[in-house]
C-alpha cells in the first residue's frame, strides 16, 4: 500500500465487502455518513460454507447489489471518488471475487483503489457508529475471535482463540442440533433464541489458556450431548452460550485491566446476541469503562465497514496500486499501519 496526500474531504467511498459468505456493498460520505449498506448471503444447501459456491453467489448478485447500492444512496457511479475492499483475512476464491470487481470499477472509474483489513473495518465501523474513541475491542465472529486495543500505530492482539472462532463454534452446534437457518440471519441467532428458555447450566470444557481461548473442546462436548439426547436443546443451547461467552468475556477483562482504557468495543457478527452484550457490560462497569456495541446493522460483514474503513486510509494518504492488489487470506489484524488514529491524538 503506498503513500498518497489527499486534499479532498467532501467525496464518496464504494467499499465491496466479500470475504466468506456475505457479499455486500456500501457507500460512505467522507464525513461518515452511511447512504447504503446492502447486503445479499450465500445461503449453503448443507452444512458450512462452501468457498466456491459462495465465491459463484458472489459473482451472480454482484451486479443487483451494486445497482441497489446506488439507487439508495442516490450516488451516481461518476461520483464515487474511491473503490475499497476486503483485501483479507477471508476465503480465497471469496475475497477474489470481489477484489476482481473492485479492481475493474477502479479502473473503469479511474479512481483510486483501497485494500482494507476486514478485521480493522469491524473495528472503525463499531468506532463510528457507537462513538468510542480508543476502546479494548472484543471482536467476535464466524471467522474470527480477538481481543484487541490500539498501541504504537498498530491493533495489538491481547488474545484470541487457538482453533475455532466463536461464531463458527455456534453455527456448527446449531447445524449438528438440527437447527433451521434463515436467509440474512446467522444460526447463532436461533441458539440465542433457545439459550433464553434454558434453565439448566450443564457442565462444559472450559479452555483459557493465558490470554487464548480454544473453543474446540466445548464443540465436541456440547455436539456429542446433542446426540445423546439426554437433555433439553434449551439448556444446552444456555450452557454453550453461558460457557463460551464467560471464556471472551474473561479474556476482555484482562485485557481492559492491562491497558487501562476507558472504553470497551463489543463488534462482529456475535456482538448481536444480547446475552453477550449484557456480560461485556458488566465487567466495563466494574472497571469504570463505558460499554459500545455496534448496532446491529453493522455487525454482520458489510460493505459499509469496508468503504468507511478506505475513507480512513485513503485520507490519511493510503492507496493500493493494481500491481499490489491480490488478496491476503491471513493477513492479520496487528500487520495493519493505523496512520489515522496518531493523527487523532490517541497514540
Amino acid at each position: 500500500m503506498k503513500k498518497q496526500h489527499v486534499k479532498n474531504s467532501r467525496a464518496y467511498c464504494l467499499g465491496v465487502e466479500s470475504t466468506a459468505d456475505d457479499f455486500s456493498v456500501g457507500v460512505s460520505t467522507f464525513e461518515g455518513e452511511v447512504l447504503a449498506n446492502v447486503i445479499d448471503a450465500y445461503v449453503p444447501m448443507e452444512g458450512g460454507i462452501h468457498p466456491r459456491e459462495a465465491a459463484r453467489h458472489h459473482a451472480e448478485v454482484a451486479s443487483t447489489v451494486l445497482e441497489e447500492a446506488f439507487a439508495k444512496s442516490s450516488v451516481r457511479p461518476r461520483e464515487v471518488s474511491i473503490i475499497a475492499f476486503s483485501q483479507g483475512p477471508g476465503l480465497g476464491p471469496c475475497l477474489r471475487t470481489g477484489a476482481t470487481i473492485a479492481r475493474a470499477m477502479a479502473a473503469y472509474l479511474d479512481v483510486p483503489l483501497v485494500g482494507v483489513n476486514h478485521c480493522v473495518a469491524h473495528i472503525e465501523i463499531g468506532k463510528l457508529r457507537s462513538g468510542a474513541r480508543d476502546p479494548v475491542t472484543l471482536y467476535v465472529s464466524g471467522g474470527n475471535t480477538i481481543v484487541a486495543a490500539f498501541d504504537s500505530g498498530r491493533y495489538r492482539v491481547f488474545g484470541e482463540t487457538l482453533d475455532i472462532a466463536l461464531g463458527n463454534c455456534l453455527d456448527v452446534f446449531a447445524r449438528e442440533a438440527g437447527l433451521r437457518q434463515k436467509k440474512g440471519v446467522p444460526f447463532g441467532a436461533a441458539v440465542e433464541e433457545l439459550a433464553a428458555k434454558g434453565k439448566r447450566l450443564i457442565p462444559l470444557p472450559y479452555t483459557v489458556k493465558g490470554m487464548d481461548m480454544s473453543l474446540s473442546g466445548l464443540l465436541t462436548a456440547a455436539t456429542a450431548l446433542v446426540k445423546k439426547k439426554e437433555c433439553r436443546l434449551e439448556d444446552l443451547c444456555y450452557s454453550l452460550q453461558e460457557t463460551a461467552f464467560s471464556m471472551v468475556t474473561e479474556v476482555t477483562e484482562r485485557a481492559l485491566a492491562h491497558t487501562e482504557k476507558r472504553e470497551v468495543l463489543l463488534t462482529g457478527g456475535v456482538a448481536a446476541n444480547r446475552r453477550l452484550q449484557s456480560m461485556i457490560k458488566v465487567i466495563a462497569d466494574e472497571h469504570g469503562a463505558e460499554f459500545n456495541s455496534v448496532p446491529t446493522e453493522f455487525a454482520v460483514d458489510n460493505g459499509a465497514m469496508i468503504a468507511w474503513t478506505g475513507v480512513l486510509a485513503y485520507t490519511n494518504g493510503l492507496v493500493t496500486p493494481i500491481s499490489e492488489s491480490y488478496v491476503r487470506s491471513r493477513w492479520r489484524l496487528e500487520e495493519v499501519e493505523i496512520p489515522w488514529i496518531k493523527s487523532e491524538g490517541l497514540s
